[in-house]
């Protein structure tokens, strides 16, 4: 005989708790998969991070390699190099943007917030025109930096735009020096 105190469990609240049981696994087990779906693969994950030994680059030489699929320019530049960029007013500049991924956003588009180091010898920067994505060539241009072949955009030895219609300086890629010979991107 059971009594109205009794809470020992019946078989119906155990098909009840099991079936609940059974039916929050089933829709994880259908849930995972789509969220899993949104992770990157493992060939996008190594194209993620890059590793450059740039030790045999001599001042005023580049480097382009390749970093998510797109181009990236690593220049070491000369101190003539470097000082006539340092000169550029940001007034004169199309964009006073930095877009600089390592530093401050916002912050002006002077040649120290574009460079790698506080030097100003090492400029990373991705090579894809801000217009329609065409490739700029190296050492070409009014300013003698890098020239959009496509419609005709010009950037100075810091990648920022000059003239032409591009709208934006070419982006500074998140980069840093591990050591004296290596930039991890």
């Amino acid at each position: 005989m059971s009594h109205p105190d009794d809470h020992t469990g019946t078989r119906r609240d155990f098909l009840y708790y099991a079936t609940g049981g059974a039916g929050a696994v089933a829709a994880g087990a259908a849930v995972w998969p789509l969220v899993n779906q949104m992770n990157p693969s493992a060939d996008v994950q190594a194209l993620s991070s890059i590793r450059v030994d740039v030790s045999g680059l001599e001042p005023g030489g580049q480097l382009t390699v390749k970093w998510l699929g797109k181009p990236v320019f690593i220049r070491r530049r000369t101190p003539e190099e470097i000082e006539a960029e340092r000169a550029v007013p940001v007034s004169d500049l199309p964009d006073p943007l930095a877009r600089n991924a390592n530093g401050v956003d916002g912050a002006e588009a002077t040649d120290e917030n574009r460079a790698l180091d506080e030097a100003g010898e090492w400029l990373v920067q991705m090579g894809v025109c801000t217009h329609l994505g065409c490739v700029p060539l190296n050492d070409a241009g009014e300013f003698g930096g890098w020239f959009c072949p496509c419609h005709g955009s010009h950037y100075d030895l810091s990648g920022r735009i000059r003239k032409g219609p591009a709208p934006e300086n070419l982006p500074v890629p998140p980069a840093r020096f591990d050591g004296d010979d290596l930039i991890l991107g």
